[in-house]
């Protein structure tokens, strides 16, 4: 394979398309857990999806509100993952606790916890907090790892994610831009909060099925939100990492050199 791309970015492309095609998170999950749990998952109730459903949408809704009012530049360009992580341990404790019953206070505090953490490592990766477009794309990160359950195999991978997303978010930058976020029920932000949502509540489900498992308790849900976190972060760093290179190099050379990468792997 030819490409214009330098060895360095190359290397940080590779990974990325790793870690972004290829999430750990259900094996990392089971390994804390002792069970299997992306077998373990097509047990759960109907009304207990339902309930993370509901759940997820709800943390994406106000992950949103913080994301527009504020994410902020400033003037260190490092993210400081390991003191994310050691908040969303104390968060996870709760789940732990209470497993499904803990998860609406749980998850609103993870969910914006792992936002502030992508926030920065957008930041690092050199973008404009201040931008509409890019607190949209941490927001996207949420729907990196999972799938909902309208999605196909067609549309679960990396860039068909952002093109199913694409009209949405675009639409929801013009319209935060122009009218701010508000109470989030405008029609295209509704949209784009339940795409999201469902994307994100799949993999929410991995991490409350982990945290229902009576041997599990505060210390194994503070060890399970750990993981969660740290998946985020990894999907994060991929998704700012190929944005990068679109700037540098232009979209359609990264996306097709990431699409062989993907192919010979």
């Amino acid at each position: 394979m030819t490409s214009c791309i330098e060895p360095e970015d190359m290397k940080g492309l590779e990974w990325a398309s790793r870690k972004l095609e290829n999430p750990s998170l259900a094996a990392r999950i089971s390994n804390l857990a002792g069970t299997p749990i992306d077998i373990a998952i097509h047990l759960l109730p109907r009304a207990a999806y339902k309930k993370i459903e509901t759940a997820a949408n709800s943390a994406i809704s106000k992950a949103l509100k913080v994301a527009v009012s504020s994410l902020r530049n400033n003037e260190e360009r490092r993210s400081h993952d390991a003191s994310y992580l050691g908040m969303a341990a104390g968060s996870g404790a709760v789940g732990g606790l209470f497993g499904l019953y803990g998860l609406p206070l749980d998850l609103p505090i993870s969910t914006t916890i792992m936002l502030r953490s992508i926030a920065e490592i957008a930041r690092s990766e050199g973008e404009d907090l201040s931008s509409e477009e890019t607190q949209l794309a941490c927001l996207e990160v949420f729907a990196l790892g999972g799938h909902s359950e309208s999605d196909d195999a067609a549309e679960t991978g990396y860039y068909s994610m952002r093109l199913a997303l694409g009209w949405m978010v675009s639409h929801a930058a013009y319209h935060i831009a122009r009218h701010g976020v508000g109470n989030g029920g405008a029609p295209i932000l509704v949209s784009l909060i339940g795409a999201i949502g469902g994307r994100f509540g799949s993999v929410v489900s991995q991490k409350v099925l982990a945290q229902t498992i009576p041997l599990v308790g505060a210390a194994g849900g503070a060890a399970i939100n750990l993981v969660f976190m740290s998946h985020f972060q990894d999907m994060a760093k991929g998704h700012f990492l190929i944005r990068r290179l679109e700037r540098k190099y232009g979209r359609e050379v990264v996306k097709k050199t990431y699409e062989d990468l993907c192919t010979q792997s």
